[in-house]
């Protein structure tokens, strides 16, 4: 991978808003509701970018309470798919969950996009629940994966990522 990790800024939005579309369609999350996630940085969230050359080739992003984090979303330009950005992302928030003190890390996953679940089964996340109808306005349906950072369970951040 040749992309550099680094905080999302608000001067990101353009682009990512745009890869957003690109990667999740008409169930993209609206600038706005992005701008409201990086206005909680950092008290509760924490985002980043994987930039390459000037441009955005992925993205992902942690909320935490309490004592648990949850991965809201993590997504990768598709003509960057199999560069390892995915897991660079997803090794980084499980990282920073670790260092504020998480105990455990929840994502939502689309029940039919194999690929992101067999990255978070690399990490050892393991699923937890169906959520019916959870994408909108699709109606899609959201498997719930949960991975423990303490003990035996948290070994997933050494592996080889809204999903």
């Amino acid at each position: 991978m040749t992309a550099v990790l680094r905080p999302m800024t608000r001067a990101d939005l353009d682009q990512v808003v745009g890869l957003e579309r690109d990667v999740f369609g008409e169930e993209s999350w609206s600038r706005q509701m992005l701008e409201g996630e990086l206005d909680q940085q950092p008290a509760s969230r924490y985002y980043l970018v994987a930039e390459d050359d000037g441009r955005i080739a992925g993205y992902g992003g942690l909320l935490g309470a309490g004592g648990q984090g949850d991965i809201v979303t993590l997504g990768v330009a598709p003509g960057d798919w199999g560069r390892g950005i995915g897991s660079a992302l997803l090794t980084a928030l499980l990282g920073e969950a670790r260092r504020r003190g998480y105990t455990e890390v929840f994502l939502e996953v689309r029940t039919d996009n194999d690929r992101a679940q067999r990255l978070y089964r690399r990490f050892g996340f393991t699923d937890v629940g169906l959520r019916r109808g959870y994408y909108q306005p699709s109606g899609a349906d959201a498997l719930v994966m949960r991975l423990s950072l303490t003990g035996a369970g948290g070994a997933g951040a050494g592996a080889a990522a809204r999903s």
